[in-house]
């Protein structure tokens, strides 16, 4: 094997470790909105939920400026930095005495979150122009492992501890969480190795490239923004309505809800290279395949017995999850490498702030079904919802293909 074609692949693992971290981080607290509750004795459980809806927006809000950095400034670097100030803004969360202190401590673990995508997605579509699908698939996978170790480690190390430290028992697994990110930012910095510099006159040829040169191409950019968001919605509302879901109308406890939710994303580490891998010979074809199988076992999941809830949330998971890869390969394929930074900053924006809206949304819905909280059939409703716009999400891949045919780019031919 190349030198380079070392480079690329420790780059590739390397990246993907980190992509495990960002999402650890984004539902390791999914699992503990009930003793959160308590600990902080909110009034409802949608207090703890909007905590989780702040650091979202902290992470997506930031993107498009993350995005500028990304096409300007060293990757390596951003990531890094990234990584250990999402890990302290945990620490910080585990020590928090009040609500006002947990809201400051998870918007900046959004904010050290929000480094990580713009850069990433950029550096991965650049290193592999072609079979973009299967590289950022691969990279997925970490995503999938940080999915999983999350909601399963945080809600059986609180379910473990809670009788010793009652509601507060959420704290520890969130600090050990974020010290081992900051660790982990240090290893990365030290194994990463740095990208090539551009030619200076790249740089500024880069900076004075219009994201997109009309305003046709704005509006079908935006309009497929819009459409994913719809999807960003249920996939968020999806995992917090099934935490509530299953401790509240079926009795499990922190542990259990994590365990369920882990296994809704381990399955995805082997489905994102798998169908990513597929897609680079037909990318919306199977992109759209995948959403309507999700979409469908949303509608179903509150019907099944009870011993089928967690096969049905695995199934979900490995067809739904897999969608976010494919689509963020067509969308670099839609335009030129030297917008790429930008582009995904305001895509991530867009889809993040409307799509994490739905931890809150969930939460106080929930709230205001009162003692109907504790019967399934309640939720059937939600469900049925958020299926619907998982459907509705699928018109945004006809705006992706308006944009590339603008743009009068072509994919590239997938290497066997």
């Amino acid at each position: 094997m190349s030198n380079d074609a070392l480079h690329k692949t420790r780059t590739l693992w390397l990246v993907g470790a980190l992509h495990a971290f960002t999402h650890l981080y984004y539902v390791a607290l999914i699992p503990l909105y009930l003793l959160i509750q308590r600990d902080f004795q909110f009034a409802s459980v949608g207090q703890a939920t909007s905590l989780v809806t702040v650091q979202m927006v902290a992470y997506f809000l930031p993107s498009y400026a993350l995005g500028v950095l990304a096409d300007r400034v060293s990757r390596k670097k951003l990531l890094g930095y990234g990584l250990a100030i999402n890990g302290l803004g945990y620490v910080a969360l585990a020590l928090s005495p009040n609500y006002a202190c947990a809201v400051v401590a998870v918007i900046l673990a959004g904010l050290g979150g929000s480094f990580y995508h713009p850069a990433a997605t950029a550096m991965i579509a650049r290193l592999y122009p072609v079979n973009t699908g299967r590289a950022l698939g691969l990279i997925g996978a970490g995503a999938s492992v940080g999915f999983f170790v999350g909601p399963l480690y945080s809600g059986w190390r609180a379910a473990a501890l809670e009788s010793v430290r009652g509601a507060a028992a959420w704290r520890t697994p969130i600090l050990e969480l974020g010290l081992l990110g900051i660790v982990a930012a240090g290893v990365f910095a030290w194994l990463a190795r740095e990208e090539q510099p551009a030619p200076p006159v790249n740089i500024r040829d880069a900076a004075r490239t219009p994201i997109f040169p009309t305003t046709v191409l704005w509006v079908w950019f935006f309009a497929a923004a819009c459409a994913f968001s719809l999807r960003d919605f249920a996939g968020a509302g999806m995992g917090t309505m099934s935490s509530l879901f299953l401790q509240k109308a079926h009795g499990y406890d922190a542990r259990l809800a994590g365990l369920a939710l882990s296994v809704l994303f381990i399955v995805s580490a082997i489905s994102n290279p798998l169908f990513g891998h597929l897609s680079d010979r037909g990318r919306k074809r199977w992109t759209a395949s995948v959403t309507l199988v999700g979409a469908s076992l949303m509608l179903v999941f509150p019907l099944v017995p009870g011993a089928w809830l967690i096969p049905c949330l695995a199934a979900y998971g490995f067809f739904f999850m897999s969608a976010y890869p494919m689509v963020e390969a067509e969308l670099m394929q839609s335009v030129p490498d030297a917008v790429r930074g930008r582009v995904f900053g305001l895509f991530i924006t867009v889809g993040g702030l409307v799509g994490n809206l739905s931890h809150w949304i969930v939460g106080t819905h929930v709230k205001r079904m009162g003692e109907a909280a504790q019967s399934v059939a309640a939720y059937q409703p939600l469900y049925a919802g958020i299926a619907a716009l998982t459907v509705l999400s699928l018109l945004g891949l006809p705006c992706l293909h308006a944009i590339r045919k603008r743009e009068h780019l072509q994919p590239p031919s997938p290497s066997t």
